[in-house]
């Protein structure tokens, strides 16, 4: 199914992707800048979405089939098989190439801050058309006495981007605009996005369990079919386990999010020592040259816990692999006083792991 569809991005929506607090409004020169992205994406986007259900979706040894075609993704596995998916609907979404391209003119005519609010539009679009058509899913599915899970795709953690070219071939080329992947792995027209929505029977299964329910991240306010609040849209903090003998961190990033972090892109070993060694990915893209993926390992080694888990070892460097960091923009400017920087940049070693989350 095709559709070229209407795009009304929520203001708050837009300024989270700006950066701004929650609830803040820019005056000035900035909600000028704001309202102007808006205005010129609506007389010259041509956003468009297509889905296709499949007829075949089999779970085995980790490998998720979608039609007969193998995907490597633990993640999507685990959320397909906890919800007993019995299909999935491939989505493909897509801002048009129409936003990137002037913004990159913009960009050359040395107009930086219409250049980062157009992006920023682009990237707004995107998610919108992939809650909208999350939406759209539930309704239909609810028609039928089914449920449908949290989108997936390849490039979030667990996932590995390369597979993008195979979803693409999967989802069809009856797309109603340009769409291709690049060898890296990222999609041109950038601000573009294919995703995976899991679909269950079981639909008493997906309301007990909240990390298979989609509504937590969907930002669809008139949605009729809304299972729970829209986890954004809460303030404060959620909860946290105790790690002894640390008092309770006061945090500032939501607690869901760090839940999921922590799920999706932590790894922890313990050494027979004691100490532990936490690895924490990063994935981005750069800012020009298409949005380039790149990937950096965080890595720390904490001391053992009589000792307060003194923090012993601090780095940060790229994922073994990762060619996208060369197309930073500083890196292109002078790669090694980048890579030192960044080598040298330790600010919390020899401190105990209390003292800093305090």
């Amino acid at each position: 199914m095709t559709l070229r569809p209407e795009v009304d991005v929520h203001a708050a929506e837009y300024m989270r992707l700006l950066g701004y607090p929650r609830d803040f409004m820019p005056t000035g020169r900035a909600n000028e800048l704001a309202e102007w992205a808006r205005q010129w994406y609506a007389s010259h986007g041509r956003p468009w979405v297509y889905t296709r259900e499949i007829e075949s979706l089999e779970l085995a040894d980790g490998t998720v089939r979608l039609d007969g075609v193998p995907f490597s993704s633990k993640r999507l596995h685990m959320t397909l098989e906890e919800a007993h998916a019995h299909s999935a609907v491939l989505v493909a979404v897509s801002a048009g190439p129409e936003a990137e391209e002037f913004a990159q003119q913009l960009w050359r005519d040395e107009k930086p801050d219409e250049y980062f609010f157009l992006e920023v539009f682009g990237s707004a679009v995107v998610e919108h058309l992939t809650t909208t058509s999350g939406a759209r899913l539930c309704g239909w599915a609810e028609e039928r006495q089914m449920a449908v899970l949290p989108h997936y795709s390849p490039g979030y953690a667990g996932w590995d981007i390369g597979e993008q070219g195979r979803l693409l071939e999967s989802i069809g080329h009856a797309m109603p605009g340009p769409l291709q992947v690049l060898s890296s792995g990222a999609l041109l027209p950038k601000k573009s996005l294919l995703a995976v929505f899991g679909l269950t029977r079981h639909v008493d299964r997906v309301r007990r369990l909240t990390d298979l329910v989609p509504c937590e991240n969907c930002s669809f306010s008139p949605c009729q079919y809304r299972r729970v609040p829209y986890r954004r849209a809460r303030r404060g903090v959620s909860e946290l386990p105790v790690v002894s003998p640390m008092e309770r961190p006061a945090y500032s990033v939501n607690g869901k999010a760090l839940k999921r972090w922590a799920a999706e892109r932590l790894t922890m070993e313990e050494h027979a020592d004691g100490t532990i060694e936490a690895r924490f990915r990063y994935d981005g893209t750069t800012c020009t040259n298409l949005g380039r993926p790149l990937a950096f390992d965080y890595v720390v080694r904490l001391g053992p816990r009589d000792e307060g888990y003194p923090i012993r070892e601090q780095r940060c460097s790229p994922t073994p692999g990762d060619t996208g960091h060369t197309q930073m923009c500083q890196y292109l400017a002078n790669a090694d006083q980048l890579m030192d920087s960044i080598g040298r940049e330790k600010p919390l070693l020899g401190q105990p792991l209390d003292e800093v989350c305090s």
